[in-house]
Formats: C-alpha cells, structure tokens, sequence
C-alpha cells in the first residue's frame, strides 16, 4: 500500500450528500477521495432527479400556458402558431445538467478532492476497493468513510421496467414522443411532476393510488387543493386503488385495477411510469462482510452522529431512514464532516421543508394538522388565500393558500404549508422562522415588500390570531 492510497475521508456517492460532504471536509482541511460510478457528479438528482424534471416541468408550463392562449390573450398579448420540438426541449434538459455537472468538477478541482469513477466494495472498516470496466482495482484507505450512495427507484412485484412502455422517473425524462395516453402509478412527488409534464404536452395522464389522497405525507388539506388544481388542468385521479397487474400488447400496455370496493377495471395506456417510490441503494458493497447494520426495510442505521454499527463508517442520505430528499442528504453530509473536525454538525428534522413542483407549487415545513392531531397537540390556525394577495393578482397566479399553525400558549410557529406560485422559494422564511423557533407573531410584526407573494405568509401569520388585513 502507497502512502498516495490514503486519505482523510472516502466517500461513497457523489450525489447531493456525497459531493457537499467532500467539498466541506476539503475545507475543513481533509483530504478526500469521492467514488462514484457515473461518468458525471451530481448523481440521481443531478442526472436523472430532482434538475432535469425541474428543467421540463419549467419549458413545459410555458408550452402549457401558449397553448391555453388565456393568460396572454387576457393582458393584450397574442400568439400566432404553435408547435412542440420534444427534442429540443430534451436538448435544452441536458444542457443544463451538463452545464451543473461540470460545475461539480469545477468546484472538486478548486478544493483538490480525488475522484475516482468506478464502483467501490468494503474490503474491511477503513479499506474499499475501486473497481471500474477500464481500468485495475485500486485499493484504498482512509480514517473514516461516508457512504452516500443514494436510492434506486421500486416497483410493482411482477412487474418489469423496460425504461420503453413501462418506464420509471429516468425513462420518464427521456420520452422520444409524446405518449397519447399515460398512466402514472403513484400520487407522490414523482408522480405528480411527471405526470404534469406529459399532461402538459398533450398526453390524456391517469394517476392511480392505492392511498385515498394525493401526497399523503403532506398536510391533508395540501393534498385535496392540489389533486383539484391538478384535475382542473386535465390529469384524471383513481384513488383508493390499486394495480392488480399489467400487460404489454404491440404498442398498447394494460393496467389493470381494483377500487377499495373490488370493483375491476382495465386502463390503456401508451406509457406507464411507475412512481411507487425508492429504496436504499447499497448494492456491491457487501456491507455484510464489515458488519454494518441495516433495518428491515434495508436502510443502514445510524446513530445520532451517523455512524454505522462499525465505528469510523458513517452513512447520510436516501441510505438511511428519513425523507429522500436532495437537501436533506446535503446537511447531513456538512453535519458529518464538521462532527469528524471537531465541530457542532447537526440536522434539525424539525425544520426540513418538502416541495412538490407541480403547478401551482406545493411546500411545507414543520409539522401538520394529522400530525398535530395525532399526538393531541393543540394548535390555532391561520390561513391567508392567493387570492387576496396583491402581487398574486397582479401575476394572474391567485390559486391556492397559506396555513400557518402555531401553539395556542406560546404562539411557537408548529408548521406552515403553502400551495400556490413559488411555493417552494416561499417556504424558505418559513423554515428559518421554524428553526429560530418564532412565534407566529414574529413573522407578522417583520415588515415584507409590497407587492410580493411572501405577503401571504405575513397575512397567514396574522390570522393566527385573527387580525389579517386584507380578508
């Protein structure tokens, strides 16, 4: 073994959590080695996730809003002839992942980080093997190791991803054509964002889960706004239903259902994308061998510090339990590396926001009303409708609301949930004002610009305690 094959840090992963955990330990003086088996950093988000559906769900509302003709033609603005270049739209996709990923190198080269592609093994608790079709194994070794090798998308038993008919989220992104008719399994986040941008761009998207709400994490009150915004654009909904199984004839793919009732049926679809959710990716590591504990459900466990079971192996990210969230993975993996530096690194869950990027936007912080409800929490309400707002009236974008929910005692902000144009900018005041435990008060005594959407959330908090101005 070379001195040049150790290192401070080894991480596993140059997804969101691997590629910010390696950037702060370089800071913090380590020196780090990221694996990772694409050819490109950034990982599932990056590549094939959270930027690319982003980058359709953006071109494809501005289609959706040429082609409906109204918002344009109502503020004097007429539009002649359209067409769709799905390949183009496809292109201008990649370009943007291009230009991020080699943004990553860019910021791997600045902090000196070693990169290796290729896939890596446990040979013991501080030694993996790198192993890549084009080149020898490297054996490697370092103090301590993060693993951040993210998620893989799930789907139905018995039923196969060709990535052509029955596709996941990444066949979903590279669509050749337009499907006329597309099935989405799934209400969540990938569901309904993909199923959006299809919509948008002509395909007749049926969306069958097995739960009876859309989203169904989320605060319920979310979820009922969002599935009758979403079936006012035209996507159709079977909830409370389930696929019993599904067929592929020619170019025609059979879905077929059961309602909570029994009641069968069978939908034809051109597509179908299988947003059932994901699970932990630890595939060729052979955690096994070293010891590392994971739970039933395959997710490493980790302690508070998120260390494994084997002391010096850490995990963060979709890899262990938690929301699978890009942002969430980025913090934990900072947390980490200033823990090992001798530092304060922590996580507050409490304060951990989720947005759905669907149209209108769908974001909350804290917890909600279930939640609440659930542990016999008491609480007050204050809500504030877009449609008062004045800057969403202006913008022709007055759909959806704002909830804030708040201790009836200490007046402590408990949640926020926002459905409306950016929603997912928006709740960021509201996850510091979660984080800095504010009260509902504090958000409605801080002054905000006029005319900005951010009013809302000023008015919600006045209405906790029923002193809104504008309703």
């Amino acid at each position: 073994m070379t001195q040049k094959n150790k290192v401070d840090l080894l991480i596993i992963g140059a997804g969101p959590g691997g590629y910010v955990a390696a950037i702060r330990a370089a800071q913090l003086g380590m020196s780090v080695l990221c694996v990772e088996k694409r050819k490109t950093l950034g990982g599932t988000c990056l590549n094939i996730g959270c930027i690319p559906s982003k980058a359709l769900l953006s071109s494809s509302h501005k289609y959706a809003e040429v082609k409906a003709q109204t918002p344009f033609a109502d503020v004097g603005i007429e539009i002649g002839k359209l067409s769709l270049n799905l390949k183009q739209m496809m292109a201008a996709k990649e370009k943007v992942v291009t230009q991020l990923t080699k943004g990553i190198d860019f910021l791997f080269e600045k902090n000196k980080i070693i990169r290796k592609k290729g896939t890596a093994r446990f040979l013991s608790a501080q030694e993996v093997a790198i192993e890549d079709e084009a080149t020898t194994a490297e054996v490697w070794q370092a103090r301590f190791i993060l693993i951040a090798t993210g998620s893989e998308s799930t789907t139905l038993p018995g039923i196969k991803v060709d990535e052509k008919q029955i596709v996941s989220s990444t066949g979903a992104l590279s669509l050749t054509k337009v499907p006329k008719k597309m099935v989405v399994v799934g209400g969540g986040y990938i569901g309904l964002e993909m199923g959006s941008v299809w919509q948008r761009l002509g395909s007749q998207v049926t969306v069958v889960e097995y739960m009876d709400r859309l989203v169904p994490q989320m605060d319920h009150e979310l979820g009922a706004a969002l599935q009758k915004a979403l079936t006012k654009q035209g996507i159709h909904f079977q909830l409370s239903t389930k696929v019993t199984g599904i067929t592929e004839k020619k170019d025609t793919v059979f879905v077929a259902i059961e309602s909570a009732d029994h009641k069968q049926d069978t939908l034809e679809a051109d597509v179908v994308l299988m947003a059932t959710g994901r699970k932990p990716f630890t595939e060729g590591l052979e955690l096994e061998k070293i010891g590392v504990a994971r739970n039933d459900k395959g997710f490493i466990v980790v302690n508070e510090r998120y260390e494994t079971s084997v002391s010096g192996i850490f995990a963060i990210g979709d890899v262990i339990p938690g929301p699978m969230l890009a942002h969430k993975a980025e913090e934990e993996g900072i947390a980490v590396v200033e823990t090992l530096a001798g530092q304060k690194g922590h996580v507050n869950y409490d304060a951990l926001p989720s947005v759905i990027y669907t149209h209108p936007e769908v974001a909350s912080v804290g917890r909600s009303e279930e939640e609440l409800k659930a542990t016999e929490k008491a609480y007050k309400v204050g809500k504030f409708p877009f449609l008062a707002n004045s800057r969403a009236k202006a913008v022709g974008e007055t759909t959806g609301f704002v909830k804030v929910l708040a201790d009836p005692l200490t007046d402590q902000v408990l949640g926020v949930h926002i459905i409306g144009a950016d929603a997912g900018t928006l709740i960021g005041e509201a996850a510091l004002a979660l984080e800095f435990s504010a009260s509902a008060e504090d958000i409605a005594r801080t002054c905000h610009a006029h005319p900005t959407l951010n009013e809302a959330l000023k008015e919600a908090a006045l209405a906790v305690d029923g002193h809104a101005i504008h309703i």
